[in-house]
């Protein structure tokens, strides 16, 4: 209950469940040991879990810092997305959250879609996540590597140029590829679209 006390100023609008390994490293940073908590809007709805076998929080910039992050993102009472990385922070009240290091996104609809990448940026007020650095998707159907994409609540991922986009064989090994300056893919649809600077120059996959 104490690290509920502590940790209230900070999230507002949230109920908070963590393991009570709370200590006072000094004045401005508090060490919670086996973080658990949960977040929920001001309508009471689960936005995300989020757990950390080591987590510090910065009294004075109000910013928690986690290790080993793992993150279950909500859509009504089901989970949508399960993210881990190394290290994440936690900025602006809990309408930011930034995951870096070995960042994996991943869904559970039936193609098993996963994001890859060595940073990602959730803006949870906009429902738009964006990955740098060396990012990867794939499913069942494709592989997409860039350096940068943005998944956005409409359930469309915007990967930017440069796309390569891989054809793989029964093996699983790399049979051909397509560069592209730019490529969409809607989860929903399960539809991929190459487009370039020149208009005319655009091409839609469907499986």
């Amino acid at each position: 209950m104490n690290n509920i006390n502590i940790l209230k100023f900070f999230l507002p609008f949230v109920i908070l469940g963590c393991a009570p390994n709370v200590f006072e490293e000094n004045r401005v940073i508090q060490k919670i040991n086996s973080l658990d908590m949960n977040v929920f809007s001001v309508n009471g709805d689960k936005i995300y879990s989020i757990a950390s076998p080591d987590s510090k929080y910065d009294k004075i910039k109000l910013i928690l810092n986690l290790k080993r992050t793992t993150i279950n993102i909500f859509d009504g009472k089901d989970i949508k997305y399960i993210v881990d990385a190394d290290s994440s922070r936690l900025l602006d009240n809990n309408k930011i959250v930034e995951l870096n290091g070995n960042v994996k996104l991943r869904s559970l609809n039936q193609n098993n879609d996963k994001l890859y990448g060595d940073n990602l940026t959730w803006n949870i007020n906009e429902s738009k996540y964006e990955l740098f650095g060396n990012v990867r998707f794939e499913n069942r159907n494709v592989f997409l590597y860039s350096n940068k994409a943005i998944l956005r609540k409409d359930n469309i991922i915007e990967f930017f140029n440069p796309v390569k986009y891989i054809i793989k064989d029964d093996n699983n090994e790399e049979k051909y590829e397509i560069n592209s300056e730019k490529a969409f893919y809607n989860i929903d649809k399960e539809s991929l679209n190459f487009s370039a600077k020149d208009k005319k120059v655009r091409s839609i996959i469907y499986f």
